[in-house]
């Protein structure tokens, strides 16, 4: 379902039977069970289900910081499960952007050194990488609280700094794990609304996992998990 639309289309990720296994023998412990996926360039995918469902294992196999036991997963054609584990920390690094509910952010330095941090991995000289990160705070409505630690930010101005850290690398996709999970209503709308522009707008692809039904109501295509499996995929009235 929702695949009329990318009909010839190659995926920009795509799962193939995958399982994850934790533990041996007796201890075995199942969190994937087999995961069929495709996502597109452009898509807004939220991902839901109870605690346990395999949600959060599959966004970590997704984002290259996990890997499956079994079955294929891959990002634009190549099979990231023969990829060595540098060659993974790249793909993340050129490709791949996060934003987890707990913002990450480093406490002690301002809005500006943390959405740099990544493009200081990247090896981008100074002047640019600062420039960029500045045109990223504005994109999110925070250029005039560069200087700021978060500390002196709010919540939902920190979650904008994680946000504008994500896409200051100019990613992919986006993968936003429970973005508004410490956000009261009226700051997670705003999240949100950021969120839906980016991929409305920017072309940003963005994969989500909620367990919030009233936030993924944002997204164009929901998928439930349960029990380590695929439970249903929808299209959503609201998504684009």
């Amino acid at each position: 379902m929702g695949d009329l639309a990318h009909e010839g289309r190659t995926p920009i990720i795509e799962l193939e039977g995958v399982t994850k296994v934790y533990g041996e023998g007796q201890a075995a412990m199942a969190a994937l069970r087999g995961i069929d996926l495709r996502i597109h360039g452009g898509d807004f995918l939220a991902v839901m289900g109870p605690s346990g469902s395999g949600k959060s294992t599959c966004m970590n196999i997704l984002g290259c910081l996990d890997t499956p036991t079994t079955g294929s997963y891959r990002f634009q054609g190549t099979e990231v499960g023969r990829l060595t584990r540098a060659q993974r920390t790249l793909l993340r690094r050129f490709y791949i952007g996060f934003v987890f509910q707990g913002y990450n952010l480093l406490k002690r330095t301002t809005a500006l050194e943390n959405v740099e941090l990544p493009l200081i991995y990247r090896g981008l000289p100074a002047a640019p990488r600062r420039k960029r990160a500045i045109e990223a705070l504005d994109v999110v409505g925070l250029a005039d609280w560069k200087t700021h630690t978060p500390g002196e930010l709010s919540g939902g101005q920190q979650q904008r700094v994680a946000i504008a850290r994500a896409i200051a690398t100019d990613p992919l996709v986006l993968f936003a794990d429970e973005p508004t999970g410490n956000l009261d209503t009226s700051r997670a709308r705003e999240i949100m609304d950021l969120l839906t522009v980016l991929n409305r707008d920017a072309g940003i692809t963005i994969v989500m996992v909620t367990h919030e039904a009233d936030m993924a109501a944002y997204a164009a295509r929901m998928v439930h998990f349960l029990d380590g499996l695929v439970a249903s995929e929808e299209c959503n009235g609201r998504g684009h």
